[in-house]
């Protein structure tokens, strides 16, 4: 049995300080959903998270199984906006947009996704599968840090990280993204380590 160690192998992009640095971010593969809304009560949010992970350790076992490599399932990560920037400035989840996504290793195709689609549907029916997508998803340079605590309290850290990014004459660009890195089901609130990220120009 191989071991892909993704965890030690990307660790630079799945890691950060609790200051704000600078990092070029390259081009990997994700699984990926979209959706709108308040993470903490819409139904939606849940079912894309659900579909997401059901659809990663489907494809870990097959791989596993058929090419005799085991990786492990790596952090739940998600891109977030708004149409208009000022209700995610101000907190209005209900306008809230987002892209939840998992990175999976280059062994993970269209026709594996598609494959481990039906077996989820098999599995699990009314699990949005079919709304998954493999998608190559490049950031390049960015700013990042981590976040230590409960997500309701990410602001005075996302503030440092812009003010960071203008301190170096750099321009935001992109979407706010975040790579959870505590399962919030098992991990205290104080004790949840975020990655913050933002792409730069």
């Amino acid at each position: 049995m191989q071991t892909l160690d993704l965890r030690k192998l990307l660790k630079p992009y799945f890691s950060a300080p609790a200051e704000p640095v600078l990092l070029n971010v390259p081009k990997f593969n994700y699984l990926m959903i979209d959706g709108i809304g308040d993470p903490n009560t819409t139904p939606v949010y849940q079912t894309a998270v659900q579909a997401l992970y059901s659809l990663a350790y489907t494809l870990k076992f097959s791989i596993k199984k058929t090419e005799g490599v085991d990786y492990p399932v790596m952090a739940l990560e998600g891109l977030w906006w708004a149409d208009d920037m000022e209700s995610f400035v101000k907190g209005e989840r209900n306008n809230w947009r987002w892209t939840m996504m998992i990175l999976q290793p280059e062994l993970v195709t269209p026709d594996r996704l598609a494959r481990a689609c039906r077996e989820v549907e098999r599995k699990k029916p009314g699990v949005p599968v079919d709304e998954v997508r493999l998608e190559e998803f490049y950031e390049g340079q960015s700013a990042q840090m981590m976040h230590n605590g409960p997500y309701a309290a990410e602001g005075p850290n996302i503030a440092r990280l812009h003010d960071f990014i203008a301190q170096n004459n750099l321009q935001r660009r992109g979407k706010h993204h975040e790579i959870y890195l505590s399962d919030p089901n098992r991990t205290a609130p104080e004790k949840m380590r975020t990655i913050l990220r933002q792409p730069v120009a």
